[in-house]
């Protein structure tokens, strides 16, 4: 027989297709070098109880993928001892659960791997997974039989009446279900991309669940204040309703107040983060204040106690109008020396002098007890003291002098603190010398000025040349009539 080219071309294509497609089934699909020879495989036995059903090749699971198959199942002495060959390159680690289930309701039985966490060595060729960390299906037959058995128990009309009520809870609601199941099954597959961290959360769950039961009273008695509070909502349904009526128009008004208040509430809510920041710093006068209010409260009731029932006329605390001068007298120690003090006449208002001004007497002195120089110390516990930079400072605080008056120079103090000064240039007060249809030039404003003695002659604080003759001396004694007589001036 002659074959000619166009035949043997053929004939050779067709040889070359049936090897590669031999090839493919047997090392592809049938996978014969890893079946005959164990290429690419390592083997780990499962100790079960029972069979469950399990049979040679099956499929053998992790994470949902296949990793191998079921190479041998056979008895033992103490149960049954399943091979499974998995493939090499697929870390599965050591500490896992080997789980038979049923894929369907009429078996393909499979083993499931069921890793506890991902930190332990991965299995190897020989590990054995004991009977401890495994499980099997219950036999479909019991199961089968318990449901028939069950079955026959219920009456039949009251399974009718079930069935029935079944079909009236659940008719039409297909699409619903079916929304159900998906839902179901997108977080069963989201657990299980996410087994590690559920199996984590199920092992540290313990101590919350102790926490929970140790706490089992205070939890009943959130229950109970839970029922009291819906229990006074329902009783008050109509109030209730009446403020979710409500709230939307009071939210929109209380908008549009803010809306208003927009150009002000900023320079508001500066002006009180900055009144905030003294609060912190003055928070422990502020507790002591409100701590001593209420007995001040009572004690200031108290005084008018005494003629609460009387037939007096007047209903009121009793207050003393004894008149007690210069006891102790007006401290002027650490202010501007009276000779250049301002008169209360003037109403400008120049530029505050520079430095401190305060009473700057010794701390004990009776005058001024409550002046600056007994400030507490916010930061510095235990320390007085005027201002914050002698608070801050390791020097105590030193007084001027005793108090009694105004000692030193006026340009130089004892204790270093710069004292008050008029400014550079303004003229300071002197003797009175006017002279005949001449008017002097009138000095500043002063408080206290000096006056001739011989003619009672001074200027007063507007600037003015006044004689007051009853000043002169030669006048002779004084009398009380002489006080309703005018004094001449001119």
């Amino acid at each position: 027989m002659v074959l000619n080219r166009r035949i043997k071309i053929q004939l050779i294509i067709a040889v070359v297709v049936a090897l590669i497609a031999g090839s493919v089934m047997v090392f592809g699909y049938i996978q014969a070098p890893a079946l005959l020879f164990g290429i690419g495989r390592y083997k780990v036995t499962v100790e079960l109880a029972d069979t469950g059903g399990l049979y040679e090749s099956a499929n053998v699971t992790y994470r949902g993928t296949e990793v191998g198959r079921v190479s041998d199942v056979r008895l033992t002495d103490t149960g049954i001892e399943a091979v499974l060959s998995l493939r090499s390159g697929i870390d599965i680690p050591s500490d896992t659960r080997a789980d038979v289930h049923s894929q369907t309701a009429i078996g393909e039985q499979f083993v499931e791997l069921l890793p506890r966490g991902g930190t332990s060595p991965p299995l190897k060729n020989g590990d054995v997974i004991p009977r401890s960390d495994t499980s099997v299906p219950p036999d479909i037959n019991n199961l089968l039989n318990d449901v028939n058995t069950g079955l026959q128990a219920i009456p039949r009309d009251n399974l009718n009446t079930m069935i029935n009520e079944a079909d009236t809870a659940i008719g039409g609601l297909g699409p619903d279900l079916a929304r159900f199941v998906k839902g179901s099954t997108a977080l069963a597959v989201d657990a299980r991309q996410n087994l590690d961290p559920l199996t984590a959360l199920i092992d540290n769950a313990q101590p919350v669940l102790d926490a929970q039961a140790q706490t089992s009273d205070s939890i009943q008695a959130w229950a109970d204040h839970l029922a009291t509070i819906t229990d006074q909502f329902k009783r008050r349904d109509a109030e209730v309703a009446g403020i979710l009526k409500n709230a939307g128009p009071a939210v929109g008004e209380v908008r549009q107040l803010f809306d208003r208040l927009q150009p002000t509430l900023p320079i508001i809510l500066a002006n009180l983060a900055s009144l905030a920041q003294v609060g912190v710093v003055y928070r422990a006068d502020l507790e002591q204040l409100l701590v001593l209010l209420p007995q001040n409260i009572a004690v200031t009731q108290g005084m008018l106690v005494p003629n609460a029932n009387t037939k007096q006329a007047y209903k009121g605390a009793f207050v003393s109008f004894s008149i007690n001068l210069n006891l102790p007298p007006p401290c002027t120690t650490g202010f501007i020396p009276a000779q250049q003090q301002r008169t209360p006449a003037e109403v400008d208002y120049p530029d505050r002098p520079e430095g401190d001004l305060y009473c700057r007497v010794p701390q004990d002195s009776p005058m001024n007890v409550r002046g600056a120089r007994n400030i507490p110390c916010e930061t510095v516990p235990g320390k007085r003291a005027p201002t914050v930079a002698i608070c801050e400072s390791t020097e105590p605080y030193v007084p001027l002098n005793d108090g009694l008056n105004w000692k030193g120079d006026p340009n130089a103090t004892l204790s270093g603190q710069a004292v008050p000064q008029l400014a550079p240039g303004t003229a300071q007060p002197g003797p009175v010398t006017p002279s005949a249809g001449v008017p002097p030039q009138a000095p500043p404003p002063l408080a206290v000025a000096g006056y001739d003695p011989a003619t009672g002659t001074y200027v007063g604080p507007d600037g003015r040349v006044v004689t007051q003759s009853d000043l002169a001396q030669g006048r002779g004694p004084q009398t009380w009539q002489s006080m309703l007589v005018p004094p001449g001036g001119s």
